[in-house]
This record gives C-alpha cells, sequence and structure tokens, in this order.
C-alpha cells in the first residue's frame, strides 16, 4: 500500500468515525426529546438505568455486576449486596400459608400480623423530609413538579422563581452539588430528637425526585455519595440515633415522578413492571438487608394497585425472612386502593386526626410548616405550628389511639432551622413533666371530656393500678376544673403531673368530679402549656 492509499485510508476511518459519534448522538438526544414529548413532561433525566427489562426475568445480579463495572466509590457496597442481600431476596408464594408461621402474600393474611409493641408505647416519632427539594427550598418538596409537571399546581410560581434566581438552561440535578450538607452531624441530630421526647426517628431514603439518601445500588449516579454530600445520610443518621435508644425508620416513595421505566409503565396502564423490577422494589429489599429499619414509611403508591408494585409479595417477605421480621413497622400506603385499609398501622391521609377512636392503630403525620414538608426559606414564622397547637394534635391524636409523626425540614447545608429545634426543645420540656400520660398509655372510656372540650383523657395501668389523666389544654377558670368523665370513688386522688400536692376534689350529684386548684406560684407551677391531673381511684377507670 502506498503512501495516498494510507492517507486515503486514515481519512475514511476518521469520517467513519465521526458519523458514529454523530449518530450515537443524534439518537441519544432524540431519545430523550422524544421521550420529554411522548409524556407530556418537560423533565430533566438524569438517570442511569440499566435496563434489563427485556429480558423475561429481570437478572438483579447481572443489574449489580454492571454497577460494579463503573467507577464510583460504591464498588465494595455494592459488592456485600450481592455477598448478602441476594440470597435473602427471594419473593414468598403461596405455598408459605402451608406454614402456621408465616403470612402469605395477600392482605388477609397480612393484616392479621399483631403490630410489634413497642410501636403503640412509642406515641411519638419525627419526620424528617430531607433531599435535593432543600436546596431550591421554594414552595415545598414538590419543588421538581411544581416547576417540569404536567399537570402541577404552582408551576407559575415556581417558573418565575427559577427564572428570577437561575440561569436559562438549568436542569434539576443541576442543585445537586449544592446539596453539601456541610454542617449535618448526625450525633447532634439524635441528641435533638432525644431531647424532644420522640421515640422513633423516620428519615426520608428517597422522595419522589428518586434522589436516595443511602449509596444504593439502584441510583448509582444519583444519591447521596456519588453527588451531594458524598456521604450515606442513612447510615450515619441510623447509627446515630440507635445509640440514643430511639427506632429508626425510612420513609420510601414507591414511584419517581419522571423515571423513564416508571413512565413506560404507566404508559402501558401499568400492564408492566420495569420499573417496579429494576428500581422500586430492590431498593427496598436494600434498605431492610442493609439498614435493617425498624419502620418502612411507604408513600407514593397512588397511581397504581398494589399487584403493580408486588406490594403483597414483598411484606410478606419482610414479616416472613428478613433480618426485622419481629420488630418491623410498616404503614398502609402500598397501592392506591389499600390506603385506609390494609397494612401495618393507618395513615390514612396526611395530618390524619379522625379525633374518635379508630378500630386499628393508626398514626397522625403531621408537619410544623403547615404548608410544607420540605424547608422553604420564604416561609414566615405564623406558617409555623405554635407549641400550644402542637400540643393539642398531639394530645388529640394519642388520646384516640393514634401514633404523631412531626415532620421536620433541614436545609441543604445540614442545619435545622431554629424554629424547628425551639418546637422540638419546648415538646421535650413538656415531655418531662407530662410524659407519664403519654408514653405506654391506652384510651381510655372517653377521649374528650363532654363538659370540657378543652380537656382529653388518656389512661395507664401500672401493676395493679389504673391512672387517668386529664390533659386540660387550657388553664381552669378560677382554678377549678369541672370533668362529666370521671366516677369518683372513696379512695379516689387527684395531683397534677410535676406539683404532687393532693388536690381537694367534690363528686358532683349528676356524675363527674369538681377539683379545686390551690393557688401555685408561677415558679412552682410544672409547665407552661397543658396541664395534666392524674386521678387514681376512680370507679370507672
Amino acid at each position: 500500500m502506498n503512501r495516498r492509499q494510507r492517507d486515503f485510508t486514515v481519512k475514511c476511518l476518521g469520517l467513519v468515525s465521526c458519523l458514529i459519534i454523530v449518530f450515537f448522538l443524534f439518537r441519544y438526544l432524540t431519545s430523550a426529546k422524544s421521550s420529554e414529548l411522548s409524556d407530556g413532561y418537560e423533565y430533566d433525566n438524569p438517570f442511569e438505568v440499566v435496563d434489563n427489562t427485556k429480558k423475561k426475568q429481570f437478572d438483579i445480579k447481572q443489574h449489580l455486576q454492571n454497577v460494579i463495572d463503573n467507577p464510583l466509590e460504591i464498588k465494595q457496597h455494592v459488592k456485600n449486596i450481592i455477598q448478602e442481600v441476594l440470597p435473602q431476596q427471594n419473593e414468598p408464594t403461596e405455598s408459605s400459608s402451608i406454614d402456621s408461621n408465616r403470612y402469605s402474600p395477600n392482605w388477609e393474611a397480612l393484616d392479621k400480623r399483631p403490630l410489634p409493641k413497642w410501636f403503640d408505647e412509642a406515641k411519638i416519632g419525627i419526620f424528617i423530609h430531607w433531599g435535593l427539594f432543600s436546596v431550591p427550598s421554594f414552595g415545598s418538596e414538590w419543588f421538581w413538579w411544581s416547576w417540569k409537571g404536567k399537570e402541577a399546581t404552582h408551576k407559575i410560581e415556581t417558573k418565575a422563581f427559577m427564572k428570577k434566581n437561575y440561569r436559562s438552561n438549568y436542569t434539576y440535578a443541576d442543585f445537586a452539588p449544592d446539596f453539601t450538607a456541610e454542617f449535618f452531624n448526625a450525633t447532634e441530630w439524635a441528641e435533638v430528637f432525644k431531647n424532644s421526647g420522640a421515640k422513633y426517628v423516620v428519615l426520608t431514603a428517597k422522595h419522589h425526585e428518586g434522589y436516595t439518601n443511602w449509596p444504593s445500588a439502584y441510583s448509582y449516579s444519583w444519591n447521596s455519595l456519588a453527588i451531594g454530600p458524598k456521604k450515606d445520610l442513612v447510615g450515619q443518621l441510623g447509627a446515630a440515633v440507635r445509640e440514643k435508644d430511639l427506632k429508626f425508620g425510612l420513609y420510601h416513595s414507591l414511584y419517581e415522578w419522571f423515571h423513564p421505566l416508571y413512565l413506560r409503565d404507566k404508559r402501558n396502564n401499568f400492564q408492566t413492571q420495569d420499573f417496579v423490577r429494576a428500581k422500586a422494589m430492590p431498593e427496598l429489599y436494600e434498605l431492610v438487608n442493609v439498614y435493617k429499619p425498624d419502620i418502612i414509611w411507604s408513600d407514593g403508591e397512588w397511581e397504581a394497585e398494589d399487584t403493580y408494585w408486588n406490594s403483597t409479595q414483598f411484606i410478606a417477605w419482610l414479616y416472613n425472612d428478613s433480618p426485622v421480621k419481629d420488630t418491623v413497622v410498616t404503614n398502609d400506603r402500598w397501592g392506591k386502593s389499600v390506603r385506609c385499609k390494609h397494612g401495618g398501622f393507618l395513615g390514612c391521609n396526611d395530618r390524619y386526626n379522625p379525633g374518635i377512636l379508630q378500630k386499628r392503630k393508626w398514626e397522625n403525620c403531621m408537619t410544623i410548616d403547615k404548608k410544607s414538608w420540605g424547608f422553604r426559606r420564604e416561609a414566615n414564622l405564623k406558617d409555623y405550628l405554635t407549641i400550644e397547637k402542637l400540643l393539642l394534635t398531639m394530645v388529640e391524636t394519642i388520646s384516640c389511639g393514634g401514633n404523631i409523626l412531626i415532620n421536620i425540614g433541614p436545609a441543604h447545608d445540614g442545619t435545622i432551622s431554629a424554629v424547628y429545634l425551639e418546637r422540638l426543645s419546648q415538646m421535650g420540656e413538656w415531655l418531662k413533666v407530662n410524659g407519664e400520660a403519654i408514653y405506654f398509655s391506652v384510651p381510655w372510656n372517653f377521649q374528650n371530656d363532654h363538659v370540657n372540650q378543652h380537656v382529653w383523657y388518656t389512661k395507664r395501668v401500672i401493676g395493679d393500678q389504673a391512672s387517668v389523666y386529664a390533659i386540660a389544654l387550657k388553664w381552669p377558670h378560677n382554678n377549678k376544673l369541672q370533668l362529666a368523665g370521671p366516677i369518683t370513688g372513696d379512695i379516689t386522688n387527684v395531683t397534677m403531673l410535676g406539683y404532687n400536692t393532693p388536690m381537694k376534689w367534690t363528686a358532683d350529684p349528676s356524675g363527674g368530679i369538681h377539683i379545686d386548684i390551690p393557688f401555685i406560684s408561677y415558679k412552682d407551677i410544672p409547665c407552661k402549656w397543658a396541664w395534666v391531673f392524674k386521678m387514681t381511684g376512680l370507679t370507672n377507670s
């Protein structure tokens, strides 16, 4: 081959290489654009999903091996999952019903599983909404949806916010490097939660945006170790919380707003399960096996039935074979027809507070910021619950047999704003005096007093003595408290928690009790808000 021929060959190879690059670039761009147009969304796609779903059966081990081949810090983490998690991931079948100690993957069987005792005794938890939405910290934790969602309700305000503060080609993924968590100190957080009087903590492991607060093998370019904090936030907080003898739970969103596999399943009317097999369920198995949470707090289920999510198969595994099978608690958000019907405890809706006894254990998940679960920089003081309102909600909930899960939203840098810290500190101050009426309590014969609507009741049995607690949310007029519920007897005794001097009382001829509260100096009054009167020796206790 002469020199001219060699030069011609080199030029041809160079041209072919350029054409190949252009071809694949064109395919990438048109594919992204077609996804945008076909779904009707304006989303930015930060995901790098290994799609093995074209196989008849999703090969998780091959999926994880593909992850190992990429040069990220989570290699060893993923290798551990291959060795430790996969052998335990077999889903149960209907044959499980042969063993009476096992739960079949159907709601009739799963609903019979007794709720672990610790959950009812704990009463109070802290909810933490923390993720990439904490970076823009505008509107709510639904920021990305409000910005790019097809049917977003706050789209105009969110777009105006972006136009004012960010360049025109800014994407949601661009927020990730600013999710620094630089001031996050898991030990300090755990100390705050312990001092608040809470007994369990639930962290958002993954919200609807899909970003994971742990180095997930199924979100390896979109997690807190790969980008942003460069930390395993779930692991660090879980260890610190348990060091304080608190239970640790994880919130996990089943769906993701803009994940291409989920959107494809949705276009197929959820007749395919590519997203569930490749992402949602593997994440849940991973969370349980790696972090062993005391609570799995599911959400984002409302667009599809539980059969799409494979919910009963997962929960049966959770109750039968998981490393937390005897202690774990689940909620009721496992499919659009499941909420408020099936699951471990009922949550029904956000801020669920029925005000009456329920047939099953329930939880009121609520937030101190009345407008958002995530941190908002534009929030005003009036947007936050006062301590009086927070205690009212707590007392109403627990009197009716519920637990209360109180949400805070930390900032992107890992700080917790002063208003949250103040509310939690105030709550802890109150519980140090009055926790006897809260923890380990059960509902009494009455929840709210018939005569005094500002009084709610709880009951607690220690040994052979039953105590009834009347929680007065307002100080009694003229230091006289009239209650319709309690029926007195010869040995009835009344005290105020934190002030142990017995109080005089008289029986009401038509039923009930009149309590005469002595003058108590300001320095001796046990607490600033909501006073608890303990009654023993009642005939209807």
